[in-house]
């Protein structure tokens, strides 16, 4: 039986509010569980406290039955300073694939090559009128 140390949301809509439980990694998220280890508030300051509330003796007990915390019980841990800080991957998810990054340079040169365009003709149409202006003169006199 594999053993998971995870969080099973409770609360109304819009107002989250968890357990830390100690549970068969195949029951449901909110579902059965052996042991409610915990709670976890997100919507109290990061300062506050009564966020995360852990019964540290039993937390204890179940990772060395050989339970695995899930991600989010892991940081928590670590803060609480039971858990030594794990190296994560820093994945680069934000930023873009090879594809989209040409694609935003020849969008880039484009626009450019069109700003350029649009500034000259916009100064060739102000000598334009002056022009005509000094004909209109020269027609009049």
């Amino acid at each position: 039986m594999a053993m998971k140390i995870r969080l099973a949301r409770g609360g109304s809509k819009k107002r989250p509010f968890y357990s830390i439980v100690a549970a068969d990694s195949r029951m449901p998220r909110d579902g059965r569980f052996i042991e409610k280890l915990g709670t976890y508030n997100p919507l109290l300051p990061k300062d506050s406290e009564d966020r995360v509330k852990m019964n540290m003796e039993r937390v204890q007990h179940w990772l060395s039955q050989g339970a695995q915390p899930t991600d989010r019980i892991a940081r928590m841990l670590e803060a609480a300073g039971v858990k030594e800080k794990a190296t994560r991957a820093n994945m680069k998810k934000a930023e873009p694939g090879d594809k989209a990054k040409k694609r935003a340079e020849e969008k880039a040169a484009k626009s450019a090559a069109a700003a350029e365009a649009a500034a000259a003709p916009k100064e060739e149409p102000a000598e334009a009128p002056v022009e005509e202006a000094a004909t209109e003169e020269a027609a009049s006199e």
